[in-house]
């Protein structure tokens, strides 16, 4: 390994400068730039906007874009668009689909769209004097943002509620300007931050007019301010629901109940044991963040937000639900999550673009209903798969063609392992193994 030198102005660089940097540095192949350069786009026009989404591009680095259809959406049928690397995912949301379609398809409800940003500040007074000037701060905060909330508002959005909070328990002398927003079709990163950003100049203006009150309290020193990722008033209800008996793909019916009370089983355990919850909403996830990419979405920003709804009531818990109650099996879920699907990478990146056509040009709320469908979908399919089959038959029959390509198998093997592991278990050895079997070797 070469002992690697810091560099200056690394990205001042052209491209072809870093390449050739790197080729250099770490003794890269010789032909590393034009490898690069096979994974760029040959729309010179998309290429230019890809690599401006990013520091120090070089390349693209692609995944999958998939399509799963026959997802039955409050009586309507969308066909929804992925991005994974997973390789049983997108089958498994297919396979899902295409399950509760024949059994009245997919419900949601939108609960709330209510966006939350903070300004962090501390102030050495007597928070009571703080809190009885509070609807005349109020007052000068909403002013002096008229001009950033103006066209929001025109929209239907703006700013919602600005609500005073003392927390010396965090830290001494506190606050928190707690700020509750309506960003509609936008994620509305930009506007909050911007809002809550003059907020800090407004509090300070305003208390520097306080010529009566001690020096000490005619200012205040600005922390931060920030918008949060923990929307819980921003958030989806999505469910599937059946009589048991509809449960089995035949006609057993006792089948059908000992599979509906295994699962439900399996989902309460989620709820109640963390080591299983992880695991049950990183399946969620699956779905989410797959459709998330796709639409050119902050995944991170969903999945940050969507794991902390998980633990609102104390403790981290699966955020799926199943019961059975008169006959009918109910499998429901919560999320809480901000989209956008006007402006940044969603009205940037010419896939994401794609996506929303395939999507038919949803609404923030309609894809809000498509992401929490896809999470929950997907959680049916891997906790359908543990309490029957196992997860590890269906995900290595998936799998299996990203174990021939790791091996080099021609066409003609890859063809012929196929066939022989339709109906057999799949594992790495099995499929070596089978390999050297077929080369004679």
């Amino acid at each position: 390994m070469k002992d690697n030198k810091p560099i200056s102005g690394f990205s001042k660089l052209s491209k072809n400068q870093k390449t050739e940097w790197l080729i250099q540095q770490l003794g890269l192949a010789t032909d590393t730039a034009s490898f690069l350069a096979d994974f760029e786009s040959k729309s010179p026009e998309a290429q230019a906007v890809i690599a401006d989404l990013s520091e120090n591009h070089l390349s693209n680095f692609h995944f999958p874009f998939s399509v799963a259809p026959n997802f039955l959406v409050n009586g309507q049928y969308r066909v929804l668009p992925f991005v994974t690397e997973e390789s049983s995912v997108v089958a498994a949301l297919g396979k899902a689909a295409g399950f509760w379609a024949k059994r009245g398809g997919f419900h949601a409800e939108i609960l709330g769209t209510e966006k939350k940003g903070q300004l962090h500040f501390s102030w050495k007074g007597d928070p009571e004097k703080i809190k009885a000037h509070f609807n005349e701060i109020e007052k000068r905060l909403r002013a002096d943002t008229a001009p950033i909330t103006q066209k929001m508002e025109k929209r239907g959005g703006g700013i919602s509620t600005i609500e005073l909070k003392y927390l010396p328990e965090i830290l001494p002398d506190y606050y928190q300007l707690d700020v509750a927003f309506e960003t509609r079709d936008a994620m509305g990163a930009n506007f909050i931050n911007s809002c809550l950003e003059q907020f800090g100049k407004s509090l300070k203006g305003w208390l520097s007019t306080q010529n009566n009150w001690p020096e000490a309290e005619q200012d205040a020193e600005i922390i931060m301010a920030i918008l949060s990722n923990y929307v819980p008033d921003s958030r989806v209800r999505v469910w599937v629901e059946c009589p048991v008996e509809e449960l089995s793909e035949t006609s057993d019916a006792d089948a059908a109940r000992n599979f509906a009370e295994k699962f439900v089983q399996a989902v309460h355990i989620s709820r109640n044991d963390v080591s299983r919850a992880v695991t049950h909403n990183k399946g969620i996830f699956n779905g989410v963040d797959a459709l998330a990419l796709a639409t050119g979405n902050d995944f991170r920003a969903i999945e940050a937000g969507g794991h902390a709804f998980a633990a609102r009531h104390g403790k981290y818990a699966g955020l799926s639900e199943a019961k059975i109650e008169a006959g009918i099996f109910t499998f429901s879920m919560e999320l809480s999550l901000a989209v956008g699907v006007v402006g940044g990478v969603t009205a940037l990146h010419p896939m994401a673009k794609l996506a929303m056509q395939i999507l038919e040009h949803p609404s923030a709320e309609e894809l809000m209903q498509y992401l929490a469908i896809a999470g929950l979908a997907s959680n049916w399919s891997a906790v359908r798969a543990l309490v029957t089959t196992g997860i590890q038959q269906g995900h290595m029959k998936m799998h299996l063609s990203n174990i021939l390509n790791t091996l080099g198998a021609t066409d003609e093997q890859k063809a012929a392992a196929k066939l022989y592991f339709e109906k057999r278990d799949v594992s790495f050895s099995d499929v070596e193994q089978f390999l050297k079997n077929d080369t004679g070797n």
